[in-house]
């Protein structure tokens, strides 16, 4: 599989529901189709709610996981 290239980074560690999912949406809406959003976020609710979210939206979520308590989303705009 090749690589993805992330076309923004979405810092959202720290902040609690409903925030992550907030500032995923507003990012999305600034990004072209096509562009990556990379996710990152602490609060336990988005490993849940982002992927929730980005299914409502009609985005591809290419990769999720969770890195010492953070999770990462790289979502393609669609």
């Amino acid at each position: 599989m090749s690589e993805i290239k992330v076309t923004r980074t979405l810092d959202a560690k720290g902040m609690n529901c409903p925030m992550p999912v907030l500032k995923t949406k507003k990012a999305l809406a600034e990004l072209s189709p096509g562009e990556v959003l990379e996710v990152q976020a602490t609060d336990p609710g988005s490993a849940s709610d982002i992927p929730s979210l980005l299914k409502s939206l009609g985005h591809e979520l290419l990769d999720s996981r969770e890195d010492n308590g953070t999770f990462v989303f790289l979502i393609r705009k669609n």
